[in-house]
């Protein structure tokens, strides 16, 4: 997407195909999948995939489980669900779509199954959900703390090679509230031979917790929900899985927002409207930059005060202003956010206290986030006849903005001023 696809104005208006998908159906769709390796195992069996495709406000999501564990199963679920993704999105039959895949894996001689299970959930945001299992735990649409009863069709495939194989698939119409859970054999099947019988925690079992979660706390998110399932299936395996074991998480919900705003504007005259923006925000607020911050404690008369140290002597510390989340340095902590952001792509990362981590944070709990992006040159960082301050700023956030869509599932909006 070039800059000016980007570019939101300052009087509010939108550039084509920036709507965020919130705005337009009233919720945002959280996603989330809680992982946990076979026991001894330093890679997960179980591969998730998600995909937002924005030109068609979809989100297509991917849970397979490859047989065995370790690096093979994992090569075999990698395989499947980038073939889900893939041809999924390019609006291929389900029946087709799964005898792609199973042609391509290998065969199990004993089963006559292909070596890896999996569940594609195909969202198309303008109101529909389409659902696909192969051999994976029945996945359980909730609402209103209800399982609700979709009408699932088994589908038996009629090509050669996998004549006789089930498939069942569902389709129904979302509404705010909805929650979509779904998991490898690993959760239900622990506590095998530990629970007291020989079916381990079962797929029944399972469904109850879950609604019990929900009833306990309705506005539970997909990430606490799916690690409560995941730990409670550790739980149930003596704190030594025997299994790869996930459980994959959609929620239908209102939206948490941020805004971040960071260098001061190109016109003085814009101050005042600046932090008006600011503090008129209907969610989280942080504040990246000090001539940001001044600009903020000027026009709204807020002190800056408690120099908050942190340990990662890299960063500058951060501040308090009433009324604003988070205020910290401006470039440096935003490259560092970036580098993190980079790291996280492909490795999960215990959170920390410095000021990277506190944005990180912030922006994991969020599902929408606008940046508010300063043109004005930061005489403290620049000689006047450069705009290389402006220019980095404008570039890190871009990158980050990329990131956070991609990787993080974020909607993410820019606003120059």
């Amino acid at each position: 997407m070039n800059d000016s696809d980007k570019l939101k104005m300052f009087n509010g208006s939108q550039a084509d195909g920036e709507k965020v998908v919130s705005n337009e159906k009233n919720f945002f769709v959280e996603v989330f999948c809680k992982q946990r390796n076979h026991h001894g195992e330093r890679i997960c069996g179980d591969v998730f995939r998600s995909k937002r495709i924005k030109t068609e406000d979809r989100i297509i999501v991917v849970l397979s489980d490859g047989m065995g564990h370790g690096v093979k199963a994992n090569v075999l679920a990698t395989f499947t669900s980038s073939f889900a993704v893939n041809f999924t999105e390019e609006h291929k039959d389900f029946e087709k779509i799964a005898d792609i895949i199973m042609n391509t894996l290998p065969i199990n001689a004993e089963t006559n199954s292909c070596y890896s299970t999996f569940t594609i959930v195909d969202i198309d945001l303008k109101g529909r959900v389409s659902i696909l299992e192969y051999d994976n735990p029945q996945t359980m649409v909730i609402r209103n703390n209800e399982i609700l009863k979709c009408v699932w069709m088994k589908r038996e495939m009629n090509t050669e090679k996998n004549k006789g194989k089930i498939l069942k698939t569902t389709t129904f119409t979302p509404r705010k509230g909805d929650r979509i859970v779904f998991w490898s054999d690993g959760v239900i099947q622990s506590g095998l031979g530990i629970l007291g019988n020989n079916t381990g925690w079962t797929l029944h079992k399972c469904m109850d917790y879950v609604l019990r979660l929900i009833s306990n706390n309705k506005k539970i998110s997909a990430k606490e929900l799916s690690s409560k399932v995941v730990n409670q299936a550790f739980r149930n395996d003596g704190y030594h899985s025997k299994d790869d074991t996930s459980c994959a998480t959609i929620y239908f919900r209102d939206p948490r927002k941020t805004i971040l705003c960071s260098g001061p504007p190109y016109d003085k005259g814009s101050d005042a409207q600046y932090a008006k923006t600011l503090m008129e925000f209907d969610g989280k607020k942080i504040v990246c930059g000090g001539t940001s911050a001044e600009i903020i404690s000027r026009e709204l008369k807020i002190d800056i005060k408690n120099v908050v140290n942190v340990d990662n002597f890299d960063l500058p510390p951060y501040f308090e202003m009433e009324g604003i989340d988070l205020v910290t340095e401006g470039v440096i902590t935003l490259t560092k956010v970036l580098e993190k952001l980079n790291f996280m792509k492909n490795s999960s990362t215990e959170l920390g206290n410095d000021p990277a981590d506190k944005i990180i944070s912030l922006f994991d709990d969020s599902d929408t986030i606008h940046f508010l992006v300063g043109t004005g040159v930061n005489v403290a960082h620049q000689a006047p006849d450069l705009q290389v301050d402006i220019e980095l700023r404008r570039t890190i956030i871009k990158r980050i903005a990329v990131v956070l869509e991609e990787w993080f599932m974020k909607d993410v909006i820019i606003t120059y001023i």
